[in-house]
């Protein structure tokens, strides 16, 4: 039998992180629950036995079904009648198998009948489910809207909607519109207030609505007549039991044709305000899309990772001139790379699931009981991580997710442009993961703040700290060297004080910075399990040290005169 967990020795490596131990006495408060349910755990290590039984259901699920009904759901997709979406009758078997396993909710709390899994398990199941059939995790995975929920609404409507999330209703975020694509703040769907009625009432249009017809949307609305910016936008959420939104359409797409994207119409449908006016996009969309960008990471590394196998697969098969085609260095260089990017992902992916963990419980903490001075300055700490690695870890593993697909259909040759070959759809499902919750572009603004300010420096320093073993040593002055490059390079691009000058180079800047981060993650993963990814960090490391040295060749030889070089000439 086919499992995606067992099979993928790495999703053990990061489960047993030394970090993890100070996670799950903090999400568990101590493991308090099993006084009051049979199935909590008593202690860390029955907290890693949950995870790892749950986990492996995920795998068999996985590998089983979701998997083999992959290449029909691309085929097959959503339909439309009577303006209400369908599923491909597989996709309804797979969301079917979850529910019966009782995946759905995993990290609510156990008083809403979910599971109260750490976000680390929770992208590990994401990652798994992505390898499958990476349209699918955009259904499942946006079970993680209710976080939202959990955060921000009243109990009320935790009582009301989480316990139906846990039960297998779907939901979706209704962000997008014709003329608001990545700013939100142009956002024009009208919220209107009855005060008669004590009720909200949304009326306008929703485009590019990944599972568009779902059973609970969380929205963003102009609330606040006479605004043109974020702070007349608030959050709703719209029942679907309700009525007044119908789907107008679904988008004929590329890739990821398993889950419907939909245009809605809202005519009078009625909603409930999340928390406080005005804060929609401000407050509520910044942390749902913080979630929602995690989700893109674990989706790229399955990606990547699935990408990897067939190419591996398929090189060890194909012969041409007398021998398997894995053995012509042309190949065997692509493969290395395509295995040590993955490795460098998922890494990168799972550091940043740690530091969302930490400062996430801790900040659900804080409205229980008042923090310690020593929790206040971890909260502090690692929030500022999370912020800062978040949008790294997006753009560096998406890229990374359409090059590795890419790759594998140069390995397949000309067999991978054919649709017989799973490759091309890969090719076809990466292609939106560097775009949606945010381009590679946007990730690049959300990270720059943190090269300016230091944020990615201070935490290599930490890195370079950490002690290795002695055959690790070269690697670590290798990355050290790239060290002393980025720190010229920052300083080069920010003594001009020219904001237009540091948005050119700011690609270059934060890429350099997730090179060096990625290479320390993958050289403290060899410390500790050397027959595991020993070999990645030596080739990514080697990769990522002819990218700064391009890098930096490329910021040392320009200067700010030169971009007029790159301005297009715009005609009157």
């Amino acid at each position: 039998m086919s499992n995606f967990y067992t099979d993928t020795p790495q999703f053990k490596h990061y489960l047993q992180h030394p970090l993890m131990k100070r996670i799950v006495e903090l999400k568990e408060r101590n493991y308090a629950d099993k006084e009051s349910y049979d199935y909590a755990p008593i202690d860390f290590e029955d907290t890693l036995d949950s995870y790892d039984k749950v986990l492996e259901v995920v795998g068999e699920i996985c590998g089983e079904i979701v998997e083999s009904n992959s290449e029909e759901v691309d085929h097959t997709g959503p339909t439309l009648d009577q303006n209400r979406v369908s599923y491909a009758p597989k996709t309804s078997e797979n969301l079917d198998a979850l529910n019966k396993a009782g995946l759905m909710g995993m990290t609510l709390g156990r008083k809403y009948g979910g599971l109260n899994f750490s976000m680390v398990p929770y992208m590990i199941s994401a990652d798994i489910v992505s390898r499958a059939d990476a349209s699918f995790q955009n259904i499942w995975m946006l079970q993680e809207c209710a976080a939202t929920i959990y955060e921000f609404g009243s109990e009320e409507q935790k009582n009301k909607y989480l316990p139906r999330i846990v039960e297998g209703e779907t939901m979706s975020m209704d962000l997008t519109e014709p003329d608001a694509g990545s700013d939100l703040q142009a956002v024009m769907l009208k919220a209107t207030y009855n005060q008669a009625e004590d009720q909200w009432y949304l009326n306008g249009v929703k485009r590019f609505i990944t599972n568009g017809d779902a059973d609970i949307h969380l929205v963003l609305a102009r609330s606040e007549e006479g605004t043109k910016d974020a702070r007349g936008l608030s959050m709703f959420i719209y029942d679907k039991k309700s009525g007044g939104v119908n789907v107008r359409r679904i988008e004929n797409k590329m890739g990821i044709k398993g889950a419907p994207t939909c245009e809605l119409v809202y005519k009078n449908a009625k909603a409930e305000l999340v928390g406080t006016r005005r804060m929609g996009l401000i407050k509520y969309v910044m942390s749902l899309m913080n979630g929602a960008r995690l989700g893109i990471m674990a989706q790229s590394v399955g990606l990547s990772e699935a990408a990897t196998r067939e190419a591996y697969e398929y090189a060890m098969e194909r012969r041409q001139f007398n021998k398997e085609i894995i053995n012509f260095p042309a190949v065997y260089e692509i493969l290395a790379n395509m295995r040590a990017k993955t490795d460098a992902s998922r890494t990168l992916l799972y550091e940043t699931c740690r530091f969302v963990d930490m400062y996430k419980t801790l900040e659900d903490i804080s409205s229980e009981r008042k923090l310690t001075q020593e929790e206040k300055a971890e909260m502090k700490y690692y929030s500022k991580m999370a912020d800062a690695f978040t949008p790294l870890g997006k753009g560096m593993s998406s890229e990374y997710a359409n090059q590795n697909a890419s790759d594998a259909i140069q390995v397949h040759g000309g067999s991978g442009f054919m649709k017989d070959y799973k490759c091309e759809r890969l090719f076809r499902d990466a292609r939106i993961t560097n775009i949606y919750e945010g381009t590679t572009q946007l990730q690049v603004v959300a990270a720059i703040r943190h090269v300016t300010t230091g944020t990615y420096l201070q935490r290599i320093k930490e890195y370079e700290a950490m002690p290795v073993s002695p055959e690790l040593e070269s690697l670590k002055r290798k990355l050290s060297k790239m060290t002393q490059m980025y720190e010229k390079l920052t300083e080069i691009v920010a003594a001009p004080r020219d904001e237009e000058y540091l948005d050119f180079h700011s690609r270059r800047l934060v890429e350099t910075a997730g090179h060096i981060i990625m290479g320390h993650l993958l050289v403290r993963d060899a410390n500790k399990n050397p027959d595991m990814f020993r070999r990645s960090a030596e080739v990514y490391i080697i990769y990522g040290q002819a990218e700064v040295i391009k890098n930096y060749n490329f910021v040392t030889k320009s200067n700010v005169e030169d971009l007029g070089y790159f301005k297009p000439e715009l005609n009157d």
